[in-house]
């Protein structure tokens, strides 16, 4: 077989050198879950099927950009690409920058924001030119104060189409939004718990009539 002309070998050497490896994401989730346990929340990223739950409840067919919070490594945010949202689409607000960099490299086209993704108005208020179409969360939410995830909850939703979901994952058995706090004001959805995920969770879906 004749050698691959420059080029194509340093583009194959860097698809091998970017490809993703789980126990590579492992590794970087536990440093950064060491370092910083309650902005990290998760000691390893989301699972497979997790992400898929999770991309599952964005529709790809609403036109609109697609604002993921705390999306670490990206198990989520490639869910999203596969279930047909464009990384074009995608707006990714982590605080971490090594992960940020990261991101960068794996979606190339997605917006990364290195932010406080709890101050979701000042991190994508300005990069959000219409209403998004979802918000897909997998900040640790058990956290922060209740009045927190309120606010969270209500910003996320100012900023997005009307009936739009905001997503979350727990791991707790318990929704990270109250059913007496959204009452009135939000229905939510949850999933069958995701076994096959470590530690189990489950998805929260709050939408405001």
């Amino acid at each position: 077989m004749p050698p691959l002309p420059r080029s194509s070998a340093k583009a194959s050497s860097v698809q091998r050198r970017e490809r993703r490896d789980p126990l590579e994401d492992e590794a970087r989730f536990l440093k950064s879950w060491l370092e910083r346990p309650l902005v990290t929340g998760a000691v390893t990223p989301s699972g497979r099927m997790l992400a898929r739950t999770m991309a599952a409840y964005v529709d790809p067919r609403r036109p609109g950009k697609v604002v993921e919070l705390g999306p670490g490594t990206g198990p989520v945010t490639e869910a999203l690409v596969r279930r047909g949202i464009a990384p074009e689409r995608l707006v990714l607000v982590e605080f971490n920058p090594d992960f940020c960099a990261l991101l960068r490299r794996r979606f190339p086209g997605a917006t990364v924001l290195q932010g406080d993704a709890y101050d979701i108005r000042g991190s994508v208020g300005a990069v959000l030119s219409d209403p998004g179409i979802a918000t897909v969360s997998s900040l640790p939410l058990f956290t922060k104060p209740l009045a927190h995830r309120l606010d969270l909850l209500n910003t996320a939703h100012d900023l997005m189409q009307p009936g739009a979901p905001f997503v979350q994952f727990t791991y707790a058995v318990v929704p990270p939004i109250p059913a007496r706090c959204a009452a009135g004001s939000y229905t939510a959805s949850g999933s069958n718990r995701v076994w096959l995920n470590l530690p189990p969770a489950r998805v929260w879906v709050y939408r405001r009539p």
